[in-house]
């Protein structure tokens, strides 16, 4: 992967601090990391995140560690994990050495917790998270002392042993930082640093029943780590102040900084974890990595590719200031990608039998047309053509409107590739749809325009006889509304922004016999349909199912 490929090749102001740090001796080797909490798997704005930590390590000659701060069992599950070491890796990225887990760290960090209470800087709480949240205040008011908070060193440890122990149920116990109830950021209200949850965990089973904070584990696990340049999203701009109180007032390795940029906010969609597994709780679309959601194990089986979303991520580039960016500019790129590289293929979607009554029963010609019009290393794919093939319903109208330019009564259309032909007779059913079409055609147009007469409208085709059936999926976005957290009712879900015709699915389309070769690595331009690759879960060998992967010019700009 170049350079150019990466947000890191931008002229950001991450980039900027890097190479300061880099020039001024601060560091001698970048050391970044991409921390995600297996609770979910990652979305587009993971990409982001992912891109400008892989590449900036890349850029400076440096590494990247994929960190799972694990710290919550009860969201967490291993299908996470694996799904997002596979999309770091989807991407185009590699970590350095073994994947790390903040839970690696437990020991580590639980002795720390000790120091603490030993300094008389953290002790044991009895309130419950109800009056734990009504003692710590609001933006406007101080929180209080706990009643708990002046317990005895002593007093504290045996508690905090107790809690190891598993003498305590859930939320019972909690062991929290003292540091300033009336402090005017609310991270400083003497947070909580580790709660007990009798929970198994996924990496360290059932040897823990209280389990640390993730604000108590991240900065101490970057510290371990010798991260050099803690990368996150604004978010955690509130929270830095106590990421440096922690390695402030730890034996900490080393003492890495924070940096924050804006996330990705990207109309159309939901990044929200929360929300995202709603939607596949609820069944309103079909798993994490349904074509329709915003996760990048969705884009990959919608048929995004790599390059694309890297691009996207490069275009956008790395700021301070929070704004929204236009799926335009995502589904821009994809288009431009796979309009270069992805081969042409036909596949009539709405089948309408077309019979050339002058093309002798007994023949078939083998058509040579190229996979792609600007790349002759692709070659060529080859096309039967007989007396019966199949066009689209919508190319053939009795009664067009303006600027129609396809097969109308006694009119002439050129078949792709092929011959010109002309509607001569429609076959209609009991309800006056047409079902066949009789056309002749003229011989002598293969590869050239008729004599004395202009033909200006080109339709796809496949033949009859050798096409596949196969099913086609056209997706497109899953909320009709470019703020779907935004309703008319001040209590409404964002559900109701979900876009009805988000999926609509065709079964007995037929597709060239060429595309009985396609692998789940393939992307086609359908031509005059969009861009569409096979399914990954759905589609098998004898019963193929394409997912249309972005239409060929974008509609909703229109």
């Amino acid at each position: 992967m170049s350079n150019s490929e990466t947000t890191a090749s931008a002229n950001n102001f991450i980039r900027q601090i890097v190479k300061a740090d880099l020039e001024a001796g601060r560091c001698q080797k970048v050391i970044t990391r991409f921390p995600p909490e297996p609770n979910g798997y990652l979305h587009i704005g993971h990409a982001k995140a992912i891109c400008l930590n892989f590449g900036i390590a890349k850029e400076f000659g440096g590494d990247c560690h994929l960190r799972f701060d694990d710290t919550n069992p009860t969201k967490e599950e291993q299908e996470f994990i694996d799904a997002i070491k596979y999309d770091v890796e989807w991407l185009g990225f590699h970590w350095v050495g073994e994947v790390r887990y903040a839970s690696d760290y437990f020991d580590q960090l639980h002795a720390w917790a000790i120091d603490l209470i030993k300094a008389g800087k953290a002790y044991v709480c009895d309130l419950s998270p109800e009056e734990a949240r009504e003692y710590r205040g609001t933006l406007r008011e101080p929180g209080k002392n706990s009643p708990y908070r002046d317990r005895t060193v002593e007093e504290n440890l045996d508690l905090f042993a107790r809690m190891k122990a598993g003498e305590f149920k859930d939320g019972e116990k909690a062991l929290r930082a003292k540091i300033d109830m009336a402090s005017p950021n609310m991270n400083m209200r003497d947070p909580i640093l580790y709660r007990i949850r009798h929970a198994e965990h996924h990496q360290t089973g059932n040897k823990w029943c209280i389990y640390p904070s993730y604000d108590f584990t991240h900065g101490q696990s970057d510290a371990i780590e010798g991260i050099t340049h803690s990368v996150c999203t604004l978010e955690f701009e509130d929270h830095r102040p106590l990421y440096e109180w922690f390695l402030a007032n730890l034996p900490v390795p080393a003492t890495p900084h924070q940096y924050e940029f804006a996330r990705l906010n990207l109309n159309y969609t939901i990044t929200s974890k929360r929300k995202l597994k709603l939607l596949v709780e609820e069944g309103h679309v079909n798993g994490w990595d349904d074509p329709r959601m915003s996760t990048i194990s969705a884009f990959r089986r919608r048929g995004y590719t790599p390059a694309s979303i890297r691009d996207f991520c490069e275009r956008i580039g790395v700021g301070r200031a929070d704004a929204v960016v236009d799926m335009g500019v995502l589904e821009f790129c994809i288009r431009e990608d796979l309009d270069a590289n992805a081969p042409r293929a036909m596949c009539v979607l709405k089948p309408l039998k077309v019979v050339i009554t002058n093309y002798p029963e007994d023949k078939q010609e083998i058509l040579e047309l190229s996979r792609h019009p600007k790349i002759e290393e692709l070659g060529k794919r080859q096309l039967p053509f007989a007396r019966e093939i199949y066009i689209d319903q919508g190319d053939y109208d009795e009664n067009p409107p303006k600027g129609y330019k396809r097969l109308v009564p006694e009119g002439e259309v050129r078949l792709r590739g092929s011959y010109v032909i002309k509607a001569e007779k429609a076959i209609k059913d009991a309800n006056g749809n047409v079902i066949e079409l009789h056309c002749t055609y003229d011989p002598d147009t293969l590869g050239k325009n008729p004599e004395g007469r202009k033909v200006k409208g080109v339709i796809h085709w496949v033949p009859a006889k050798e096409s596949i059936e196969c099913e086609v999926r056209l997706y497109d976005r899953l909320f009709k509304t470019a703020n779907p957290n935004k309703t008319e009712q001040e209590d409404g879900s964002f559900l109701e922004n979900i876009n009805p015709d988000s999926l609509v699915i065709l079964k007995g389309c037929r597709a060239e016999p060429s595309l009985a070769k396609a692998t789940l690595d393939d992307r086609f331009q359908f031509e005059r349909e969009g861009y569409f690759c096979l399914d990954s879960k759905d589609s098998k060998p004898d019963s193929l199912v394409f997912n249309r992967t972005i239409t060929l010019r974008d509609s909703w700009g229109q």
